[in-house]
């Protein structure tokens, strides 16, 4: 058995159970058996596979075809300019939540010191990521999730940011410690009917925690708008991951509590996806 014949019988197997990127995956999937880049394979694709790692590879293409994420077998995912440690138990990172990094850049451009706060920190990507562009930029990652709290602590320590950070295990009506200039969340924001319509990828095997959003998705989206206005300091931003139809919802929750809506700002399919506020006292 060779490279390329591995890959044609692990993409019969996933085209079978109707997975999206069948080739795609085999050939990731057989790099991280090999321990080689993708490059390698095209240059190599004759090489032979031993039997240990090709039953290796075959194990993981019956995890895959059963719609276990990539990310999770790989456990590794790219996110803005840095490479995450990603395990079951934590939202796996998503293209679409880089525009929260691109916009709070953008906001603190002129800004050489903050005190950020993420809420809901899953794999620390989000706060991790601003950290990584900003030197001077300090905060907490809270999160309800010990898997994801002790995820967050590994990719700090993967950057070198772990003296920059701090990651604690809690819920944000809990959590009252500090002054923030930001506030940055990619709360649970779906729909509780709706989880069972999503991908098997995602409904299967994602946290609940990091992905209900109660019963119209905008339920920890509240929790984190009144406890923003206590913790972030005046003329302090509030950065918000929002579903694709929760724009107005949103906007009105955030106008009651006494927030100035800056910008809303679309993600790569068009879809709105972040809110930019800030207090005014």
């Amino acid at each position: 058995m060779n490279i390329y014949s591995a890959i044609k019988e692990g993409s019969k197997i996933l085209k079978k159970k109707k997975i999206k990127f069948p080739d795609l995956d085999c050939e990731i999937l057989i790099a991280k058996v090999l321990k080689k880049k993708r490059k390698y394979l095209i240059l190599n694709l004759h090489k032979p596979i031993n039997k240990k790692n090709f039953e290796t590879y075959k194990d993981l293409i019956n995890q895959r075809s059963n719609g276990k994420p990539i990310a999770y077998l790989t456990k590794k995912k790219e996110f803005w300019n840095s490479e995450f440690i990603v395990e079951e138990g934590a939202l796996i990172p998503r293209p679409d939540t880089e525009v929260l990094i691109e916009a709070t850049i953008a906001l603190f451009k002129n800004k050489d010191y903050a005190n950020v706060l993420d809420v809901g920190a899953g794999t620390g990507c989000i706060i991790l990521s601003i950290l990584k562009e900003k030197p001077y930029f300090y905060g907490k990652g809270i999160d309800l999730s010990s898997k994801s709290i002790s995820l967050s602590k590994l990719n700090a320590k993967k950057l070198h940011l772990e003296n920059r950070v701090k990651f604690i295990k809690t819920d944000v009506d809990n959590f009252c410690h500090g002054k923030y200039d930001l506030i940055i969340s990619n709360p649970p924001y779906i729909n509780s009917s709706k989880i069972k319509y999503l991908e098997k990828d995602v409904k299967n095997f994602e946290p609940k925690l990091a992905l209900d959003g109660g019963l119209d998705g905008t339920f920890k989206i509240l929790k984190i708008i009144e406890k923003a206005f206590t913790l972030l300091k005046s003329n302090g931003k509030l950065v918000l991951e929002i579903g694709y139809d929760q724009k107005i919802k949103t906007i009105g929750l955030l106008k009651k509590r006494g927030f100035y809506i800056n910008n809303v700002i679309k993600d790569y399919a068009n879809n709105d996806r972040c809110v930019i506020s800030t207090k005014i006292n």
